[in-house]
């Protein structure tokens, strides 16, 4: 379905609004999009997929995208409204990007990844978690992002205790 309204609504008291959406789907040349592949129109700017674009099925483009030339996006992916993605990127199947965030041109995502931010630096990028009980979940993940300085701390301590026993041995 290509150019079907965004998920625009406002709240308005205890009911919503539908935000009317008069943007477009500009879709460039040589542009290829899958089976069952929904690009919403634009709120107010385009939705824009540029030249040499590959889409496979299934894909979800929220309104207002930039997908950049020659990018392809396998089967199963989420990529919310207003998100701009670069030139000659590589969005693996069932990735999730999340709205109004950017990424640079040359940018690859793992299967089953959840951007949550703008990428800024070419590269590979995957961010796997495994199912959990929520409360357990987020304790693992306050722990995770902190796990490379546990780990140095770590490092240090061991090279302290073998430089003890060095001394002592």
């Amino acid at each position: 379905m290509l150019g079907a309204d965004g998920f625009g609504f406002a709240p308005e008291g205890e009911k919503w609004i539908k935000i009317p959406q008069i943007g477009r789907v500009v879709i460039g040349e040589d542009v290829e999009i899958g089976a069952n592949t929904t690009i919403d129109r634009g709120t107010l700017a385009d939705t824009v997929i540029e030249e040499g674009v590959k889409i496979d099925n299934q894909v979800q483009v929220g309104h207002n995208c930039r997908i950049g030339a020659h990018t392809a996006i396998a089967g199963c992916v989420g990529i919310a409204g207003s998100c701009m993605i670069g030139k000659r990127c590589r969005i693996a199947g069932a990735a999730m990007l999340l709205g109004q965030l950017s990424i640079c041109d040359d940018v690859q995502v793992s299967t089953g990844t959840l951007v949550s931010h703008s990428i800024t630096k070419a590269g590979i990028y995957t961010g796997f978690f495994p199912v959990d009980a929520h409360a357990g979940w987020l304790r693992n993940a306050a722990h995770l992002r902190h796990l490379d300085e546990l780990a140095q701390r770590v490092q240090a301590l061991e090279k302290l205790l073998q430089q003890k026993e060095a001394g002592h041995g």
